[in-house]
């Protein structure tokens, strides 16, 4: 997959691998199956990234469009009822503020990997 803004790429052994590390850390932080976790990035390898490794943590992710004006951002936010969020955006982590969100993780945090 190619990054049409950034040109970036990621083969689909990396999509595998990074995809792996970020379920696992997932699941460290809680994530149980069944669970919604808000996905809020741009279209690009990070998004797949998580989508994937949400799923593989057994989770249900929940894409939320980070072009979203804020208060329909919020809105969705909250009907989520998620506790998890991945997102590097300030405006979808002060839309989340007063949501059942509790866990915010960015991209580096699944680049990063279990701890």
């Amino acid at each position: 997959m190619v990054d049409p803004g950034t040109g970036l790429a990621i083969t689909e052994r990396q999509l595998d691998e990074r995809s792996a590390a970020a379920a696992v850390l997932l699941r460290r932080r809680g994530v149980c199956a069944g669970d919604t976790v808000l996905v809020c990035l741009p279209v690009g390898p990070d998004l797949l990234v998580a989508a994937d490794a949400v799923i593989a943590a057994g989770g249900v992710a929940c894409p939320v469009s980070p072009d979203l004006d804020p208060g329909v951002l919020r809105d969705r936010i909250r009907a989520s009822r998620a506790r998890v969020m991945i997102t590097d955006l300030c405006a979808a982590r002060e839309a989340a503020d007063e949501s059942r969100v509790r866990i915010v993780l960015g991209v580096a945090d699944l680049r990063d990997g279990p701890s």
